[in-house]
């Protein structure tokens, strides 16, 4: 089974300027097919509720392991996910279980960003687009690609696991992971090259 690889390919302290430069990107590619995802992390209560009335459609959620193996139940849904419908406003409820995460999976190009970058932009989050198809370029021995053909925006992170805070905003590329004969390093130096970037990290694999 193949999988991708993700490059970064601009860092900013700006979340409108990392926007902008994936759009860029995505405009390269066919986007037919795209859809958009998106996760933050929310760190008090204050933040879950500006989410909530900003997203009325998100899935909220907690990734608390140790919370799990004591109770695999799941008697709050928040392990498996709770609609923002369905999501208690009670703010004892809430802080008892902070971090809370929220997240929108497949959603139309264009639909959620904007908003979404407005009030998550200033948390660990990532706006991830799907299903781009990048072009063949036989100049360059590059295949067309339309499996793991992504571009994802890190608010505040420098690495797709979210594992850590960032003072800027970080955009990856994201490509089919080969032979490990430099393909890959090629293929995205050229995406990036396209919208006037270059490689400026090591890849990070999946």
């Amino acid at each position: 089974m193949s999988v991708d690889v993700a490059y970064p390919v601009f860092h900013t302290p700006d979340p409108a300027l990392a926007l902008l430069v994936a759009r860029q990107l995505l405009a390269v590619g066919d986007q037919e097919h795209a859809s958009v995802c998106v996760d933050v992390e929310l760190p008090r209560v204050k933040d879950v509720l500006d989410v909530l009335s900003a997203m009325p459609d998100a899935w909220f959620r907690k990734e608390d392991v140790d919370d799990w193996v004591r109770d695999q139940s799941d008697p709050t849904r928040l392990h498996s996910g709770v609609h923002a419908s369905q999501l208690s406003t009670d703010a004892a409820f809430m802080s008892t279980h902070l971090p809370l995460w929220a997240s929108m999976l497949d959603q139309a190009v264009g639909s959620i960003e904007d908003t979404f970058a407005a009030v998550a932009s200033k948390f660990v989050a990532e706006i991830r687009w799907e299903g781009l198809g990048w072009p063949e370029v036989p100049e360059h021995g590059l295949y067309a690609d339309f499996e793991h053909a992504e571009v994802t925006v890190l608010f505040n992170a420098a690495t797709r696991y979210l594992d850590g805070w960032s003072n800027e905003h970080t955009v990856l590329v994201h490509v089919r992971r080969r032979g490990g004969d430099g393909y890959e390093d090629r293929h995205a130096s050229w995406l990036a090259k396209q919208v006037g970037q270059t490689v400026i990290g090591p890849p990070q694999f999946s």
